[in-house]
């Protein structure tokens, strides 16, 4: 019996013929592409691979993100399968040199195998030759839970090393921002201050502990002035609240996610203990970060904001049905105190309430610091103001020489796909112009500096006559404006007011310390010694 010549296999035919070649390649490591199996000898291998299977290369997509998690994480193979989508009438064919290189965890693998069959690509290992019979599978399998299980043996071992040295009081990670880290003799590595930066940031944290930065805002836009930070302040806010929220600048090593308490570390600190104590009470009597109830009623305005003055439980508030009508009381719920469940009228509560924002104005000596700093924070503003427009009109400008140079380039071309390339480049450009406000705004900045003036004396001034004026919600965030903490009632004697220092006791305080004698107060600033602004140094005083 003679077999069809049509059924007989020819060894000549290239399985691969009419595939573009493309080629994934994965460091989780600057030491690995050092020694030697870095992403240049991955790629090298896999495009000698391409040549032996003539087919040709198109592009090859370089990752350095770790092996572990979610494949769509890593920015290269997000980048290569969005190619893949972007041709669709091309049949491509991914080479990666080894099975860990595709992904170290057996689901994120099942679902990468699943997106390449999805788009009918073809993949190729260097190190493993991949099968789609059912024992190819099983041996794919195990080959992607062993690199699973490898993963997440060193990743226990980093970990138990690095616990190690915090509980040693070393700092394992990546050096903090101030901060380098040295191979020292004694101490392995160890992190030492950097002298580019370290006065800086030393005068930064120092002056928004003493409140020579009144916001967090006016230290990091004096971080960036001194090229701390390269880019706007306003983008650092957050990394800057971590700098002042860290013991680590205060001589100490903690690590809460692996349960390391707080211990003195090896390193050098740049701030005192106590001048991290200091921030961190400014940082916990900030009023943004109190919280604001969501059941505020307008019948019940203090309910939450003032506590029972025996147990120091918030007051809880409700209308209570008697035989006739119903009454609005306050009254303290807990079990354990010696008040539990005997009513405060609301009327007596509130009018209390009320006598005691009435005697919380400011001296008329005080009013005028008031003026001072609030002109301080508006110069300051305005300068900053200027400076962003300049910035809109400097990048609004660059942006327009820019679209001409590639509207030049485009013409001057006989590429249709690089035309293309610069025609995309100047949408994007023109897109970005359109969305971008304008730098040349001519704002009458009086006009807003009034108002806000008017409303920041009126309020401090006479807290009373806002506090009637606004609703319950509003009030809820006034309060932490007014007081530094929650004040207790008492049935008995009413308000306990000295367990919470008023804004303006602290504005008044601050005053007399300013005025005082050189020999009486340390370093104090006299009201009239307060030299103006400059762009430099926006916060500059000069002492008695």
């Amino acid at each position: 019996m003679s077999i069809p010549k049509s059924s007989i296999p020819n060894p000549t035919i290239n399985p691969y013929e009419g595939r573009i070649g493309l080629v994934y390649a994965r460091v989780s490591s600057k030491k690995q592409e050092i020694e030697g199996s870095g992403l240049l000898t991955q790629e090298e291998r896999c495009i000698s691979r391409l040549r032996l299977l003539n087919v040709p290369h198109e592009m090859t997509f370089p990752d350095t993100a770790s092996g572990g998690g979610d494949f769509m994480e890593r920015p290269a193979m997000r980048q290569l399968l969005a190619h893949i989508d972007a041709n669709p009438h091309k049949k491509y064919l991914v080479v990666f040199d080894d099975l860990s290189r595709l992904a170290r965890e057996v689901v994120s693998h099942i679902k990468l195998r699943a997106a390449f069959k999805l788009r009918s690509v073809e993949p190729i290992c260097l190190n493993f030759n991949l099968d789609e019979t059912e024992e190819g599978e099983y041996a794919e399998i195990i080959l992607a839970a062993g690199a699973q299980l490898e993963r997440k043996k060193n990743r226990r071992q980093v970990i138990q090393k690095q616990k190690a040295r915090l509980e040693l009081g070393y700092w394992p990670f990546v050096a903090k921002r101030g901060y380098k880290m040295v191979k020292h003799p004694a101490h392995g590595k160890l992190a030492i201050p950097d002298e580019k930066d370290k006065d800086v940031l030393i005068a930064a944290l120092n002056g928004f502990a003493d409140g020579t930065f009144v916001r967090k805002m006016d230290a990091c836009r004096f971080l960036v002035e001194k090229g701390f930070w390269n880019n706007s302040a306003e983008k650092r806010i957050v990394e800057f609240d971590n700098i002042l929220r860290s013991s680590f600048y205060a001589g100490f090593v903690e690590y809460a996610p692996w349960e390391v308490s707080r211990r003195v570390g090896h390193h050098q600190a740049l701030i005192s203990e106590e001048t991290f104590n200091l921030i961190q009470k400014r940082l916990k009597n900030d009023g943004r970060n109190k919280r604001i109830r969501v059941d505020v009623s307008e019948d019940f305005p203090l309910r939450g904001l003032v506590l029972c003055a025996n147990c120091k439980e918030p007051l809880r508030a409700a209308w209570s049905k008697g035989r006739s009508k119903k009454y609005p009381l306050y009254v303290c719920h807990s079990k354990t105190c010696r008040v539990y469940g005997k009513s405060i009228k609301k009327a007596d509560i509130e009018s209390q309430f009320d006598t005691v924002l009435k005697e919380n104005t400011l001296k008329q000596e005080a009013g005028q610091l008031v003026n001072l700093m609030f002109d301080r924070v508006w110069s300051g503003e305005v300068v900053e103001f200027h400076k962003r427009q300049e910035q809109i009109a400097r990048q609004a400008e660059e942006r327009k020489k820019k679209i001409k140079q590639l509207a030049d380039a485009a013409s001057e071309t006989s590429s249709l796909k690089v035309r293309k390339t610069y025609e995309a480049q100047i949408e994007e450009l023109m897109t970005e112009d359109e969305k971008s406000p304008s730098g040349n705004q001519d704002i009458d900045l009086t006009i807003p500096y009034r108002t806000a003036l008017d409303k920041a004396t009126t309020l401090l001034k006479n807290p009373h006559s806002v506090w009637e004026k606004v609703s319950a919600i509003e009030k809820h965030r006034l309060y932490y404006f007014i007081f530094d903490q929650r004040i207790a009632y008492s049935r008995e004697s009413g308000y306990r007011t000295a367990e919470a220092v008023p804004f303006s006791s602290l504005f008044q305080d601050f005053l007399q310390q300013n005025t005082a004698p050189c020999d009486a107060v340390p370093c104090m600033v006299d009201l009239n010694g307060i030299e103006p602004l400059t762009s430099s140094m926006p916060w500059k005083r000069s002492t008695s």
